[in-house]
């Protein structure tokens, strides 16, 4: 559509936005979500989330390489029980300075282009796992890869939240969550069977090809709408949000009501800024949610998931529990993603965090209270070593570790999972997006890092039950949290919940 055949809709619409009342606006607001049709901006949703597809391959690519790195023939690339843990682990600290990057790159280049440019740190980490001549190069491959992650965790939530409206975006936010899942069980397919016949480097072929893809499909797709009007790029945003929602549809009123919020802010947070609840409110709130949903122990869980089963001699062949989590992980951020637009946010988030709260008591009571003859001992803090101990007798009884991992897994994933990404990008004010984005997921692989370091230590000095007691304290806290902190966000534009912590009236997420 040109833009002489647009600026009547648009002056139109914005009279109209000003003053219809309130009810009519609202009922319009329904007929305009109804007369949407998604498939533009699905496939955009699409191309972004393949960075996480990507993001979640990488996460566990030591899962199935250090066993065969270990037994290496050449020792420029064996692993041993000190090197082994940094090569799982060092993937994070990469993640957190692709966090603190993002903080920058989100407001310079766009939500769009961060998101392409961590394809070159991406590319070039698994070049160098592919080709690794030396420990260095291994070690190099995973903090870029994990660089990449980092990149991708802070950009791609915001985009999606800015270029999704109201009757999908929860349903869409879900979607990264799903991606990185799914790229955890690619990888672990891969490992278990295309490994049989091709050597391990090829793992790291093979995730190249989601990050070719996700390129690729990016260069056809838009711009955030909000980022552009936040660079004054006025026509490029209505061609945009034109390109989402479809030329037949009231687009223009959408565009003036973000053009509307957008006039009211200024480009760039000062520091005298920082002290406006408006702006340090939703930056708390989204930086406490990643705090807690790291410690509530998901990381630690999902890293040391072998030499948990192995210390309470589960009934689990350990070449089938990570999959099987997998599969748990899917279903349940599948479960949130179709419910978060028709439950809500905090009632799932409440769900969650006391599924998780149960799971972690059950889990920490059966160690502590469990006969000696049903618990192994971690003989060393190296993570594989832990998990190839030889196995005690199992019993039946030993099926409650098992199901309790498994709930404490399904009940993250409904909610504190994906919810906690989908908040982020729903709450923090525009004009502070690009760096609390970053910050937040600074914030999270920090503290990630810290515990799964943290865990073994502890786990040989007081026993395997602290830490998930531990857990059990962090998911009741997350409890207190939602109910004392979460605003409810379903149906609600991105500029309502912006104009709520503007101004503190809960009229507007009503």
């Amino acid at each position: 559509m040109e833009r002489r055949d647009r600026e009547p809709l648009v002056r139109k619409t914005s009279s109209s936005y000003r003053t219809f009342p309130e009810s009519t606006a609202r009922r319009l607001d329904k007929e305009y979500l109804r007369s949407l049709h998604n498939k533009r901006l699905y496939l955009a949703v699409f191309a972004a989330v393949l960075g996480n597809f990507s993001f979640g391959f990488a996460l566990v690519y030591p899962s199935p390489v250090i066993p065969a790195l270990e037994a290496h023939p050449s020792p420029a690339l064996r692993l041993d029980q000190h090197t082994a843990p940094w090569f799982g682990s060092v993937f994070t600290l990469g993640a957190a300075a692709g966090g603190l990057s993002t903080m920058l790159l989100n407001d310079c280049l766009g939500r769009k282009l961060s998101i392409m440019f961590s394809a070159l740190p991406s590319a070039l980490g698994y070049a160098l796992l592919a080709g690794a001549q030396g420990l260095w190069m291994l070690l190099l491959g995973r903090v870029l890869t994990g660089y990449a992650g980092g990149v991708t965790s802070a950009s791609i939530p915001v985009y999606i939240s800015e270029i999704s409206h109201p009757g999908v975006r929860g349903m869409l936010g879900a979607c990264p969550q799903i991606m990185a899942v799914l790229g955890s069980l690619v990888l672990y397919a891969l490992g278990k069977y295309l490994w049989l016949v091709l050597d391990w480097r090829w793992l790291a072929v093979a995730g190249e090809v989601p990050v070719l893809a996700m390129v690729l499909l990016l260069c056809f797709m838009p711009n955030s709408p909000r980022f552009l009007l936040s660079q004054g790029k006025e026509e490029e945003a209505l061609g945009s949000l034109c390109w989402l929602r479809g030329e037949d549809t009231d687009y223009g009123r959408e565009y003036e009501q973000i053009k509307d919020s957008i006039r009211k802010q200024s480009r760039r947070v000062s520091c005298a800024e920082l002290k406006d609840p408006f702006i340090y409110k939703p930056i708390l709130i989204a930086g406490g949610m990643r705090f807690l949903q790291q410690l509530s122990g998901v990381t630690c869980i999902l890293v040391y998931l072998q030499p948990i089963f192995k210390r309470t001699s589960v009934i689990l062949k350990a070449e089938y529990d990570a999959a099987l989590v997998g599969l748990v992980r899917l279903s349940a951020v599948a479960i949130a993603a179709v419910s978060m637009d028709k439950a809500g946010r905090k009632i799932l988030l409440f769900v969650s965090a006391g599924v998780m709260l149960v799971s972690n008591l059950t889990m920490g009571l059966y160690i502590h209270f469990a006969p000696a003859s049903h618990n192994g001992t971690v003989a060393n803090t190296t993570l594989v070593s832990s998990a190839n101990l030889p196995a005690e007798p199992t019993n039946y009884i030993t099926l409650i570790p098992l199901l309790a991992t498994m709930f404490f897994i399904m009940g993250y994933a409904m909610g504190w999972g994906p919810i906690t990404w989908l908040l982020m990008s729903e709450i923090l004010p525009l004009k502070a997006r690009g760096v609390a984005s970053g910050l937040c997921v600074v914030v999270s692989w920090l503290t990630a890092f810290t515990l799964t370091q943290f865990f073994l230590p502890v786990v040989n000095a007081f026993g395997l039950e602290v830490p998930f007691l531990f857990f059990a304290v962090i998911s009741a806290g997350n409890i207190l949290f939602t109910g004392c902190c979460v605003p409810e966000t379903k149906g609600r534009s991105l500029e309502q919940i912006e104009a709520f912590f503007r101004t503190g009236r809960r009229s507007f997420l009503r």
